[in-house]
C-alpha cells in the first residue's frame, strides 16, 4: 500500500492589522526588551518595589586590584578548603592537563583570600581586588636546598585567559595586577619566584620594565647608588607597604625580597643591590613618573 501524503493548504485570506498608535508600538517594544534582558523594570522586594527603568553613567567597577596566588596543596585539598568557612577566593585554577577553572565567589562579593594587606594608598584589599588561586605545591625544603613547583604551560595559558577577561572588565592598572606576596611580604610569599610575570606581561597582564631603560639605570646607579631612604621611598611609590625609616629592617628586607621574586626571581635573597634598584626605577619611569621627581628628596 502506498505511504499516504498529507498536504496543507495555506489559506487566502488573512485577518485585517489593526492600526496601533506609535506610543502604543514603542511601549510594546520596550516591554519586549525588558522581558528578553531578564531584568524587570519593576522589582518587589520585601516591603516595596525598585524600579530599573533608568541607569546612571556616574559608576565605574569597585574592584581595583588582581591578587594572584599558589594553593600550596592540590586540587582537591584546595577546593576543599576554598569552599570551608575561613578563606576563599573568586577562581581556582587546577593543573589538570585541561585545567578546570572554578568560580567559587561571585565577582561582586568579597572573597577572603589577601587578609591583612596593602597597596599603594589601599589597605584590607579583600574590599578591591578579585582573587585567583593556582593549584600549585610551592616550596619544598630539600636537603639540596629550596626547590619551587614549577607551574604547567596549559595552567598558565587558562589563567591568562581568566586574567584578561577580569583585567578587561574592570579596568585594572597594570601595577595592580599583583602576587599574593607584593601586598602582605612579611605573611606571604606566594606565588612565588617560578611564576612567570614575564610571560604574562607578554600577553598583556601586569607590569614589566623595558630592558634598555633598566641597563641605562643600572650604569648610573653603579656610580650614584640611592640612600636607603630614597630606596623605601621608590618601593612606597610603586605600591610595597614599606615604612621609610632609613635602616634596613626586616620589613624592607621582606618587602625586597617580594619585589625580587616578582621581577628578578633568579636572585631573590631580600637585599638591595645595582640591579634591583634599576628594575624599580625602570618601572617608577614607565608606570608612574609623577612619582620619580619627589624620590630623591
Amino acid at each position: 500500500m502506498p505511504t499516504p501524503r498529507f498536504h496543507v493548504h495555506q489559506a487566502q485570506w488573512r485577518l485585517p492589522v489593526p492600526c496601533l498608535p506609535m506610543a502604543c508600538v514603542v511601549a510594546v517594544c520596550l516591554l519586549a526588551l525588558t522581558a528578553c534582558s531578564g531584568t524587570p523594570m519593576l522589582e518587589s522586594r520585601h516591603g516595596y518595589q525598585v524600579d530599573h527603568r533608568y541607569q546612571s553613567t556616574a559608576q565605574s567597577s569597585r574592584v581595583r586590584h588582581l591578587v594572584l596566588h599558589y594553593t600550596d596543596s592540590n586540587a582537591r585539598r584546595s577546593l576543599h578548603t576554598l569552599t570551608g568557612p575561613h578563606v576563599s577566593s573568586h577562581y581556582l585554577v587546577t593543573h589538570d592537563s585541561t585545567p578546570t577553572v572554578y568560580q567559587l565567589v561571585d565577582e561582586s562579593r568579597r572573597a577572603w583570600h589577601a587578609g591583612a594587606s596593602a597597596w599603594g594608598s589601599r589597605a584590607n584589599l579583600n574590599d578591591t581586588s578579585i582573587g585567583i588561586e593556582i593549584v600549585n605545591r610551592g616550596p619544598r625544603d630539600m636537603p639540596h636546598g629550596r626547590t619551587w613547583t614549577p607551574y604547567p604551560a596549559q595552567q598558565i595559558d587558562t589563567l591568562i585567559a581568566v586574567a584578561r577577561d577580569i583585567i578587561a572588565r574592570h579596568d585594572i592598572d597594570p601595577v595592580d595586577v599583583v602576587g599574593h606576596a607584593d601586598v602582605a611580604p612579611q605573611r606571604k610569599i606566594d606565588p612565588g619566584p617560578r611564576f612567570p610575570w614575564y610571560r604574562l606581561y607578554r600577553a598583556g597582564i601586569g607590569a614589566w620594565p623595558d630592558t634598555d631603560r633598566v641597563a641605562a639605570y643600572q650604569a648610573y646607579f653603579t656610580q650614584h647608588p640611592p640612600s636607603l631612604a630614597q630606596f623605601q621611598r621608590a618601593l612606597a611609590a610603586y605600591g610595597y607597604p614599606v615604612r621609610i625609616t632609613g635602616t634596613f629592617d626586616s620589613l624592607t628586607h621582606d618587602t625586597l625580597r617580594a619585589f625580587q621574586m616578582h621581577f628578578r626571581p633568579i636572585r631573590h635573597e631580600g637585599f638591595p643591590d645595582t640591579q634591583s634598584t634599576a628594575i624599580l626605577w625602570a618601572l617608577l619611569e614607565k608606570y608612574r613618573p609623577e612619582a620619580l621627581k619627589n624620590i630623591r628628596k
